[in-house]
């Protein structure tokens, strides 16, 4: 090794961020395995790495004993003193290996060590980016798409990832050069790098949504007090304000609803239920169930109630296949019953 290499792991500091020190370490232990094997395995060796002078010298390493009983490890006090009148019985001796075998291995240790430092850096530069970005919405580009899974392949600007047919929205039909909003939501170190998991259907990605569609969410003037959703397809948000003066319904719905339309467009027209919050369970599930209009709300349990409505309110109180129903229930917490009165 020489100079060369050493304005190498220089450059790899500057340009990808690893630091000079340990892709010095990295070298020195992989020198050391390399010269083990190729030595059989029974020698103790040091490698002195002097960055200033841009030397990496391997030195075995041998105890000093009356009998030797193991040539790889051990060395006579007759034989230590010819190379160093003061060694002393119990010392150490070391003795700098110089041979075409050593250079050989120490060219290949250390181009080993930086092609798998630049890949680790690599890794670890997009896990670092994406674990900044983990529970966010990113922006990202949709490179492909597999016919047999339905998977789509993107661009996030950080990396390619991938992202699964169960995480997009149902009926959504994705291609090649759309613009699309994903919501990380696990990033974990893997060999072959990291593993990205990116959805479109989860209520984290919806709250994301209205965070950045609505300053006041942002700026915490409104709070998103629960979500619940059928991706896809139908979801409620209830929302509540800590200023008086501020209406968080209106706040999320926006003048002439740009807002909530900005939002229902990203969602590839999901509907979208905006609706106040109340500690109160009788309000707050008589909101829930809009827009059916509620006459009375009767709670038979701790998280039980029977809700009353009149006859032409029961489909809308309902919803299709029960979904406006479900979504209330999950919203409030309640196990809601339906009746006409």
């Amino acid at each position: 090794m020489n100079s060369e290499f050493f304005n190498a792991l220089d450059q790899l500091e500057k340009e990808k961020g690893i630091p000079k020190d340990y892709m010095l370490e990295r070298v020195e232990a992989a020198l050391i395995s390399a010269y083990k094997r190729d030595s059989g395995g029974y020698s103790n060796v040091r490698v002195a790495i002097d960055d200033k002078k841009k030397t990496v010298k391997l030195f075995q390493v041998r105890n000093i004993v009356e009998e030797v009983t193991n040539e790889a490890t051990e060395i006579s006090l007759e034989d230590a003193k010819k190379l160093n009148s003061r060694n002393k019985l119990g010392g150490v001796v070391e003795i700098e290996v110089k041979t075409k075998n050593m250079r050989r291995l120490g060219a290949q240790a250390a181009k080993q060590v930086i092609i798998q430092g630049i890949r680790e850096a690599e890794r670890n530069i997009i896990i670092n980016q994406y674990e900044s970005k983990k529970e966010e919405i990113i922006t990202a580009v949709v490179l492909s798409i597999d016919e047999a899974t339905g998977s789509a392949v993107l661009d996030t600007g950080t990396s390619e990832a991938v992202m699964l047919k169960s995480e997009q929205i149902p009926n959504e039909q994705l291609k090649p050069g759309d613009r699309i909003k994903v919501y990380v939501t696990e990033v974990r170190r893997d060999s072959r790098g990291p593993i990205v998991t990116l959805t479109r259907n989860s209520i984290g990605f919806l709250k994301r949504l209205f965070e950045l569609e609505v300053p006041e969410i942002m700026d915490g003037v409104v709070t998103i007090k629960g979500v619940s959703r059928e991706a896809g397809s139908r979801s409620k948000i209830a929302v509540a304000s800590r200023d008086k003066n501020v209406d968080p319904v209106g706040a999320c719905i926006g003048s002439k609803g740009m807002r909530i339309n900005h939002i229902v467009e990203e969602l590839h027209g999901e509907k979208v239920d905006v609706i106040d919050y109340s500690d109160n369970p009788d309000k707050f599930i008589r909101s829930a169930l809009s827009p059916a209009v509620v006459n009375t709300v009767e709670f038979d349990g701790e998280r039980s109630c029977r809700v009353y409505v009149d006859q032409d309110q029961l489909s809308l109180a309902i919803g299709k296949e029960g979904q406006n129903a479900r979504l209330a229930a999950r919203l409030t917490g309640f196990k809601i019953d339906i009746k006409v009165k």
